[in-house]
């Protein structure tokens, strides 16, 4: 299923704003958590879904999207989840003027990637498919914790934007 942009830019608000959320929900000590095999803890893993986001934005402006935006780590007056929540608030600011801005010719533009060039269209999906990867795990690390979430999992914004893959623990079971 191939999603407009419109679409597109209103799930990434709402992944984002679920994520703002939910980050916020977790107590300090629990922010350094780091899944079995995870590379990121839960703060950095939050931090990198806004940080990416911004990206986008930074990226459809300047033309191109150094990787070096993307490897960018969680600074440290991010300290807790109220924080790293705030600072998600303040992308999806810059994400909302960025689109309320954006012409439909936007995302015909050709962006350079570290992996080579892209439309503005398929940059914004792949941001949003990757928001929605990182919402998910995020959502298993919470789950993981035994917090509970302040909203189940927004799956009618992950629909279509998620590859298939086997259950989701935590994520699955909120289904029914």
């Amino acid at each position: 299923m191939t999603l407009a942009p419109a679409e597109l830019a209103a799930r990434l608000d709402r992944i984002l704003a679920c994520a703002g959320g939910l980050v916020a929900s977790v107590p300090m000590p629990y922010l350094e958590h780091r899944s079995a095999g995870g590379d990121r803890s839960l703060g950095d893993l939050a931090f990198h879904l806004f940080r990416s986001a911004l990206a986008f934005a930074d990226g459809m402006d300047l033309g191109r999207l150094p990787a070096e935006w993307l490897a960018q780590t969680r600074p440290p007056d991010l300290q807790d989840g109220d924080a790293v929540a705030r600072y998600g608030a303040l992308v999806r600011g810059r994400i909302a003027g960025w689109f309320e801005g954006a012409g439909p010719g936007e995302y015909a533009r050709v962006i350079d990637l570290s992996d080579g060039p892209r439309s503005g269209r398929d940059l914004l999906e792949r941001t949003t498919t990757d928001a929605a990867r990182a919402l998910i795990e995020l959502y298993e690390m919470v789950d993981g914790l035994g917090i509970t979430p302040p909203e189940p999992v927004p799956l009618a914004d992950l629909e279509g934007l998620l590859v298939s893959r086997g259950p989701t623990p935590g994520v699955d079971e909120r289904r029914s």
